[in-house]
């Protein structure tokens, strides 16, 4: 059976809309090219795809400037899949948007319903629990209405607090495998790791931390190259994949598809 952590047969992408200029962002590092989104976003699939997953792509939705980050969307685990209900007002509707292809997908798939907000970049998943961090985009009502759905399917949740000022708990760490964490000292410094091995980024490369390991890869960040050593030296296949114009908007590798 394939660990429901890292190994997948399947994932869920979408292309960057040309309104991906109004994106959400923390801070204004200028706006994103389409272009440059366009040609990481083929890159990413193209690395997906030489696993053997088969990636499901969807349309651009002009509409909804963050919908190419589709991991917020929902969270998919072997029993089913959880539509979330965002932290931020103009992200609400990519659920809707989202909900056919999980339900093509899935015979399970459960809701996250008002009052509770719960992102997917705040939920990670290892190979004995699930980890949500609460943020500014997850409150602990949709993190209770979560655990009660993950209780359902024989998962335990637990929650933990992403450090302030970080927009997601997955920013700051990545599941390498089953029982390994790539994280930032400052997440790692607060505990919430205890009894995994831990592999904190380099200092200076806090961003390399959102990364993915998807069946046998590791997808990363470019630019980050002491961590890229680091994780190749401990024997994970390094892909790495130009990430400057999804960091204009706080993204990374997670928000960029949805793996089952």
């Amino acid at each position: 059976m394939k660990n429901p952590s890292f190994e997948f047969s399947r994932a869920i992408t979408r292309r960057p809309a040309a309104s991906i200029i109004a994106g959400l962002r923390a801070e204004d590092m200028g706006n994103p090219s389409l272009a440059g989104m366009l040609a990481a976003h083929e890159t990413y699939v193209a690395a997906l795809k030489s696993t053997g997953a088969e990636v499901i792509e969807l349309e651009p939705l002009d509409d909804f400037a963050d919908a190419v980050f589709v991991e917020d969307t929902a969270l998919c685990l072997p029993q089913g899949a959880v539509l979330m209900r965002p932290g931020a007002p103009s992200r609400m509707g990519e659920v809707a948007e989202m909900a056919p292809t999980l339900r093509a997908c899935y015979d399970d798939v459960r809701e996250i319903t008002a009052p509770g907000h719960i992102e997917g970049g705040d939920i990670l998943v290892t190979g004995r629990e699930i980890l949500v961090g609460r943020s500014a985009r997850t409150d602990a009502a949709g993190v209770a209405q979560l655990a009660e759905i993950a209780a359902d399917w024989g998962h335990s949740l637990r929650e933990v607090f992403t450090p302030p000022g970080v927009l997601h708990f997955k920013t700051d760490c990545s599941l390498m495998d089953a029982e390994t964490i790539l994280s930032t000292r400052r997440l790692s410094d607060s505990g919430c790791f205890e009894g995994y091995r831990v592999l904190d980024v380099a200092e200076g490369e806090e961003a390399a931390a959102n990364a993915i390991r998807f069946n046998n890869l590791v997808l990363c960040p470019a630019g980050f190259p002491r961590t890229a050593e680091m994780l190749s030296k401990a024997g994970y296949d390094v892909v790495e994949i130009d990430n400057t114009d999804c960091a204009k908007l706080d993204g990374g590798m997670s928000c960029l598809s949805l793996r089952f």
